[in-house]
């Protein structure tokens, strides 16, 4: 049987307004033990930013961290499936445009979930390396 990526995504979504400081985003991923935040204006998706973006367009870049937004550091050309598509789907958007996390969205092209690269592994492939990482707990 086929799955669909609502079967796998992640419905309790993160999310943060293009004005929100990067520290701010930095607190909510270290609080939440999250590795992305989708940013949005209203119900619009605007951007992806995760911890890796922190680090390379924000941190890397100097300045005063405290008043560089998110808006500075998220990807903004984002690739998106649906909670309806199959997961090979989602796979191959992934491979094809080298990412680890796509925005899930409605017909409405409101974000209703995301799904990563470790959900992918652990519902493909549990005993892999990736899959067996992703089940872990965090190791905080």
């Amino acid at each position: 049987m086929t799955r669909h990526v609502r079967d796998v995504m992640t419905t309790d979504l993160a999310t943060v307004e293009p004005q929100t400081p990067v520290t701010a985003v930095a607190r909510m991923m270290r609080d939440e033990d999250i590795g992305a935040v989708l940013v949005t204006e209203g119900d619009e998706l605007r951007g992806l930013v995760s911890d890796r973006d922190l680090v390379i367009r924000a941190v890397a870049e100097g300045g005063d961290l405290a008043r560089t937004t998110v808006a500075n550091a998220c990807s903004e050309d984002l690739v998106t499936v649906g909670p309806d598509d199959d997961l090979a789907r989602a796979v191959h958007v992934m491979r094809e445009h080298s990412v680890r996390r796509v925005p899930v969205v409605d017909e409405g092209h409101h974000a209703v979930g995301i799904v990563s690269i470790g959900d992918l592994a652990i519902e493909r492939d549990p005993d892999s390396a990736l899959g067996d990482i992703s089940a872990a707990e965090p190791n905080r």
